[in-house]
């Protein structure tokens, strides 16, 4: 599938320029079908729980072959939060373990679980600072020694959206034996993710981004090895190797519990169906197209609207376009505002300008976002860079 028709699929780039899919990513005509097949099928009970269940184990599979992983490596989630704490509640923490990370650069919600352990186990959160904006990897190699468990960082940042260099971290955090956890929110289906080559021993994700998908949905990739050696906090029936006879099991009293290979052991109760639906077609549509061209797509236009605003004499975050940039442009000085606002009046007016001319972006901790989909082109870009240049015009 070329890009133009993937584009095609995509009825919410008419009339806007979309470029806010590290928020909430457009879906496409394929993927609100299978959800409104799903919908008809509980409906009218035509459907069955066999097929509800092939569309999970599709999602699961295509979702593996996509990062490099076997399905068997693949847990299915609610989102990105679930699938960090069922893992982080797995491990067999001990008081004065340490896990290294940088909070100024993480969505809270790869940072709340790990003060939570300290408050839990006495585990130990070594904060580094970032250093403009960007993760210091030399920095983060240092804070690892004999007794860290995880090192964990986003593959994108939150804010201002930098790509980390997951190798290095991970070769760090390897030499000392800890683990390697990444926040994939805003990178599976964005950027190319092989596991193996970036040395990930586990990432959360969820469908709703880059994933073109809904809400309620996501997968835990835990590397094999790793995910053998645990065992879940949180278990159910879908998370066991329960053979022909499920109830011969549950009557044995619990002796032996048989957990299913892999990170399968993390899967709990009944799945999100209508999420395993869409995801499978979303998942089927970036097969089609793959993920190389896709990153190669997103990351020129984000260079593309990145050089478009420094033209025009607005801070961009990082500067030119360089390695660090993915399909995350900031404009802003990053920190100069909260979660999702910013201190600065000029960069709210020029947000309230961009808005009301059709631009869709986010406001995040002082920086306006825009990112890029690969369901976007080349126009999306130019109308950003118009809407912009109308604004410094208008203010003189």
């Amino acid at each position: 599938m070329e890009l133009n028709e993937l584009r095609a699929l995509f009825p919410g780039v008419r009339g806007q320029a979309y470029l806010d899919i590290s928020l909430r990513g457009l879906i496409p005509e394929p993927v609100a079908a299978a959800a409104r097949r799903h919908i008809e099928e509980r409906l009218l009970g035509t459907g069955d729980k066999a097929t509800f269940q092939a569309a999970v184990e599709e999602s699961r599979s295509r979702l593996a072959a996509l990062v490099g992983a076997h399905p068997d490596e693949v847990a299915v989630t609610k989102n990105v939060s679930e699938g960090l704490n069922l893992l982080a509640a797995a491990l067999p923490w001990r008081k004065g373990d340490n896990v290294v990370i940088c909070p100024e650069l993480e969505h809270p919600n790869n940072v709340f679980l790990w003060y939570n352990l300290h408050a839990l186990h006495g585990v130990e959160v070594r904060a580094v600072e970032p250093r403009d904006g960007r993760l210091p990897v030399d920095a983060m190699q240092a804070a690892v020694n004999e007794r860290t468990r995880v090192v964990t960082a986003a593959h994108v940042s939150f804010s201002p959206g930098f790509v980390c260099d997951l190798r290095a971290l991970s070769d760090a955090a390897h030499a000392h034996g800890a683990l390697f956890v990444v926040d994939a929110a805003q990178t599976v289906g964005a950027l190319v993710t092989d596991v193996d080559a970036l040395g990930i021993d586990a990432f959360a994700v969820a469908t709703q981004k880059c994933l073109f998908s809904l809400y309620g949905y996501g997968f835990l990739y835990v590397r094999r090895r790793v995910a053998e050696g645990l065992v879940p906090r949180h278990v159910a029936r879908y998370g066991m190797d329960l053979g022909t006879d499920a109830g011969e099991t549950a009557r044995s009293g619990g002796e032996r519990l048989p957990f299913a290979a892999g990170a399968r052991r993390f899967d709990l109760g009944n799945y999100n169906y209508l999420g395993a639906r869409a995801a499978a077609a979303a998942l089927a549509l970036i097969g089609e197209v793959g993920a190389a061209r896709i990153e190669a797509h997103v990351r020129r236009l984000a260079a593309d609207l990145a050089r478009g605003f420094l033209a025009l004499g607005f801070p961009v975050a990082g500067g030119e376009p360089g390695p660090h940039l993915a399909h995350i442009v900031a404009v802003g000085g990053p920190g100069g505002g909260h979660h999702d606002t910013a201190d600065d009046p000029a960069l709210n007016a020029l947000s309230r300008h961009l808005l009301d001319g059709g631009v869709r972006h986010s406001v995040r901790r002082g920086v306006l976002r825009f990112s890029v989909g690969a369901y976007n082109a080349d126009e999306d870009v130019a109308r950003a860079l118009e809407v912009a240049r109308d604004w410094r015009e208008g203010r003189g």
